[in-house]
């Protein structure tokens, strides 16, 4: 049976949703794997007693002179080494534990990585002469379908695939088609929810061990090799074979299932030509075979470092392939194959260089876990009438059988409406509420209450008042050209020599916007308003007649035109009315300014001295806080910047290898000591700074507090004094007046 890869990952599942169980950050792990050889070189390679390190010892070359500061000795920390190991060891430390989890449907990829002839096609696909050198892919076939025999509580369906990346050209090497080497143009790599598949690449259902075997050896057949000094069977392709696990529970069977795969990869090894001596079309598999893999190490290192945003997976097809492997939903093993000969330590310690690297990578394996959506939505509404039933049982018992938890229907947010109504009249000193329903209605009803009343204000002030929006600057600069507002937007008091007597609203900052108290202007008050937005072209039509701007429907109150109209009076009068005017006139009050600085010299003059000493004292706190402030951003700069430089050193020490002691604890140098004593010190000094700028900034708190405090009493003492003079000033005027209108009378 063959399928298309279309069809498993493709994301495709419209009825079907892809549940995340419990996520949690793993680290890959990184083995490494020596060939056996006669030629081993002790003096150079050693080996740690836990046998995770391995330190690499290189002589210093007397050719190059007495001055040479050239590096000799390395140690890498891994999680484990294989030296002189068997194939079953092999398997049982790298990847027994990843097939385990993949049965239960998490992700896993095994990757071989080194130089060309290391061992990687040994160790992942093994001898085929005998069976019990076989690899890492037989054994994972063999473990799988095993495992699948032995599930009695689900249904288990096994297939496979083999991909090859051969010169940036995906084959398929299980295809039924003949290939003529030039690759598929259907086939693509393509991302999708659940992650990275191949389109067009061929799946193939496995029922038992003998059928994978099988479609494994013909996959191997139609692998590029060639031969080279290196390696008489050296691989000129990456490849990777998948093992697809779905499972599907005997009681939930169309509605659940778990899927999972395993990646097991074989790069091609990289190539020093000038150690192979390739040429014609190895020298251009070299290239190709390189190029992959510097793209790949780029992945690693950006991978690794927490700083870089965007991650260049979409470089080669390798690394847009290995999407998931390396940074995804995975479990992720490295298996490092290096040579023990002498001449090849330079690629040795490449490729320790690399799996330290991998070991930095994190991953997010989950469970996956495809559930039909049908099915889920009719288990939710079982979840809710069932849970209904408890809240009922629950109010049973406490007595609240009135509560429903169902929509509210008209009738009860009617109910709730005229509550609120009578809440608001002051009718009732409460509303009753039951659940959360009613709860979420109440503030429904409020909001619609206000908005209505905002529209209503709106509309009654819109039909008095004729507004300029002040962020409206066409409109403003033509009602500044044409002398009804000034350069602050102040409505001017006088229009065409006349007293306005208008009443003006302010500008406003949007349409419907906030409420805003109006300024009151030289000769009159004015009254509160809405804003509404005018254009430009609107305001040009407006601004015809200056008189019927801002005019409102009423200009002035009976009072003012009583007082008015005596004013008009006492002018016709001018002689009778002087005598009187100049002998019964009262002193003026002075202004409020003066009448303000003399309470504060008077009556307020102790109230006055508080207010200056606590602001003097907030001033100072304020002036600290500062000097604090400034000296916690200079050693916070400082950190990071001593950060930085740790970061680069520690980067630098990855890459050229860690030395480690006995205990296992990694050495640093004197310069990176200094620099980890000095930002322990800078932190320390931070904490004891920003202790001290929470207690300013408690006692900046307080004394702003009380400064308030003494302003508010200050300020209130003043207008009060203030009103005992204006209603003096009002009874002056009053008798003044009075004594004009007697002194009329009396003439008449």
């Amino acid at each position: 049976m063959v399928r298309t890869g279309v069809d498993v990952f493709s994301g495709e599942t419209a009825s079907n949703v892809f549940v995340k169980m419990d996520t949690a950050e793993k680290r890959v792990h990184a083995f490494v794997r020596v060939k056996p050889t006669a030629d081993f070189a002790q003096d150079m390679i050693k080996f740690g007693r836990d046998n995770k390190s391995i330190d690499i010892y290189i002589k210093k070359d007397a050719k190059k002179g007495v001055v040479n500061n050239r590096r000799t000795d390395w140690s890498f920390r891994l999680d484990g080494v294989l030296h002189n190991a068997s194939q079953d060891l092999a398997y049982e430390t790298v990847a027994e534990k990843l097939v385990s989890e993949a049965l239960n449907g998490y992700n896993g990829t095994i990757m071989c990585y080194g130089q060309t002839g290391a061992g990687k096609t040994y160790t992942m696909t093994g001898a085929t002469a005998d069976y019990k050198h076989r690899g890492i892919i037989p054994r994972a076939i063999q473990q799988v379908l095993k495992a699948t025999t032995r599930c009695v509580d689900r249904f288990v369906t096994v297939r496979v695939s083999y991909l090859e990346i051969y010169n940036e050209t995906l084959f398929d090497l299980l295809s039924t088609m003949t290939s003529s080497r030039t690759g598929d143009a259907q086939m693509a790599v393509v991302d999708c929810p659940q992650g990275v598949y191949v389109k067009g690449l061929s799946i193939h259902t496995v029922s038992h061990e003998e059928d994978a075997l099988n479609l494994l050896f013909e996959g191997e057949t139609n692998r590029v090799i060639a031969e080279h000094a290196l390696n008489k069977n050296s691989s000129r392709s990456h490849c990777i074979f998948t093992i697809y696990i779905e499972s599907r529970f005997r009681v939930f069977s169309d509605v659940k299932h778990v899927t999972s795969k395993i990646n097991l990869i074989d790069l091609a090894g990289s190539e020093r030509l000038s150690k192979t001596g390739s040429e014609g079309q190895v020298l251009k598999e070299a290239t190709y075979i390189n190029k992959s893999l510097s793209f790949l190490e780029q992945i690693v290192i950006a991978l690794g470092d927490p700083k870089r945003d965007h991650i260049p997976f979409r470089q080669s097809k390798l690394t847009h392939v290995l999407k998931d492997s390396l940074g995804g939903n995975c479990n992720t093993v490295l298996v490092a194959n290096i040579c023990g000969e002498a001449v090849h330590v330079e690629e040795t310690l490449s490729s320790l260089r690399f799996a330290t690297r991998m070991k930095w990578i994190t991953t997010e394996p989950v469970i996956n876990e495809t559930c039909d959506a049908e099915w889920m939505v009719k288990t939710l509404e079982k979840e809710i009438v069932f849970l209904k039933r408890e809240l009922a049982m629950h109010d049973s018992l406490v007595n609240r059988s009135l509560v429903t938890y169902d929509p509210l229907t008209e009738i009860q947010i009617a109910d709730i409406k005229s509550q609120v109504q009578k809440y608001l009249e002051g009718s009732i000193d409460e509303i009753d509420i039951v659940n959360i329903r009613q709860v979420q209605e109440v503030f429904k009803q409020f909001k619609l209450l206000v908005s209505q009343q905002e529209q209503e204000v709106e509309a009654r002030l819109r039909s008095k008042y004729a507004l300029i929006d002040k962020n409206d600057f066409a409109a403003v600069a033509a009602a500044q050209k044409a002398g009804l507002v000034d350069v602050d937007g102040l409505v001017v008091g006088e229009m065409d020599g006349q007293d306005s007597g208008t009443e003006a609203a302010p500008f406003s900052s949007k349409h419907g916007g906030k409420k805003t108290k109006p300024r009151k202007t030289k000769e009159q008050g004015t009254k509160e308003g809405i804003g509404t937005s005018l254009s430009g072209k609107e305001l040009d039509a407006l601004l015809q007649s200056k008189s019927q701007v801002m005019n409102s429907t009423k200009d002035l109150d009976v009072k003012e035109g009583a007082r008015n109209q005596d004013a008009a009076n006492i002018d016709a009068q001018p002689s009778q009315a002087a005598p009187m005017r100049d002998s019964q006139k009262p002193s003026s009050p002075p202004p409020k300014p003066v009448a303000f600085e003399q309470f504060k010299k008077e009556c307020g003059s102790e109230l006055n001295r508080i207010f200056k000493e606590n602001k003097s004292i907030l001033l100072a706190r304020k002036k600290r806080s500062s000097t604090v402030e400034q000296r916690l951003n200079l050693i916070k700069h400082e950190m990071e910047g001593i950060k930085e430089a740790l970061g680069a050193q520690r980067q630098e020490r990855w890459q050229q290898g860690e030395y480690v002691d006995e205990k296992g604890q990694i050495i640093i140098d004197e310069e990176e000591f200094l620099l980890i004593m000095k930002l322990k010190d800078l932190k320390k000094e931070y904490r004891s700074d920003y202790a001290e700028l929470q207690d300013l900034k408690a006692e900046i708190q307080y004394c702003q507090h009380l400064v308030d405090q003494c302003r508010n009493k200050l300020v209130s003492g003043g207008r009060r004094a203030g009103q005992v003079r204006a209603d003096a000033e009002g009874d002056a005027a009053g008798l003044s007046r009075f004594g004009l209108v007697l002194q009329r009378e009396n003439e008449g």
